[in-house]
């Protein structure tokens, strides 16, 4: 009886482009520790979707494919000595640092991910789907659940022991200045007011570059570098 040939779908490309940047990548290197969360939370969706726990499988797909792509863009990017995106330069210029916490390197990168590439990733799906923002609202909201979901997982993984997280440990106050599900909400509004400037090419560059350049910026606070 012939086998059934295995059917590789979009998620499972990046899947595997993700694993093959874990297997080279030195464990404690900036990227390294993001690009583990990021693995994670991607094969917790790919779970869910073949779950059928997305009511649009396709959009689903779609949204995180090319979510994943924007990320594997930039660090395809650095990794050919050109200049990556502005949210995307503190974790690779400090990615080796030896004053940066590895949960200071996951925020960073879910920093970058969420708080630009996210809105762009809307905008390229609904490109390809021929859709509006709001038909991707309900993906849009179960990934970011999901990612929500994990945050705590995250910190708790990858938090310093109790010896050394006390309340005036500076990396208590930097985390506290952060949060996933703000940026989450910021990056909805400004994936819609980017679908808005569609037609108005100069308008939309101006607001995309302003976002990266915002974002950037809090991305090196959270990298800032902390004595142990």
């Amino acid at each position: 009886m012939a086998q059934c040939e295995q059917v590789t779908t979009p998620v499972d490309a990046v899947l595997s482009r993700m694993r093959a940047l874990d297997a080279r990548l030195p464990e404690r290197d900036g990227v390294a520790v993001f690009n583990r969360v990021y693995l994670t939370v991607t094969e917790a969706v790919d779970r869910h979707i073949d779950a059928g726990r997305f009511p649009d499988a396709r959009a689903a797909i779609t949204l995180d494919v090319r979510f994943a792509e924007r990320y594997l863009a930039a660090v395809e990017t650095a990794e050919e000595a050109r200049r990556p995106p502005a949210c995307w330069r503190p974790l690779f210029q400090m990615r080796r640092h030896p004053g940066v916490r590895p949960l200071q390197f996951a925020l960073a990168g879910i920093n970058a991910h969420i708080g630009h590439d996210l809105a762009l990733a809307v905008v390229d799906a609904c490109r390809s789907l021929g859709c509006e923002p709001t038909d991707l609202e309900d993906e849009f909201d179960r990934v970011g659940d999901l990612l929500i979901s994990l945050e705590e997982h995250i910190r708790e993984e990858l938090m310093p022991g109790p010896d050394l997280f006390r309340i005036a440990d500076p990396l208590t106050h930097l985390l506290g200045s952060w949060s996933l599900e703000r940026a989450r909400d910021a990056t909805w509004s400004a994936a819609r007011a980017l679908w808005a400037l569609r037609r108005l090419p100069e308008l939309a560059g101006e607001f995309t570059e302003r976002l990266d350049a915002a974002v950037g910026l809090a991305g090196r606070m959270l990298l800032t570098p902390l004595r142990d």
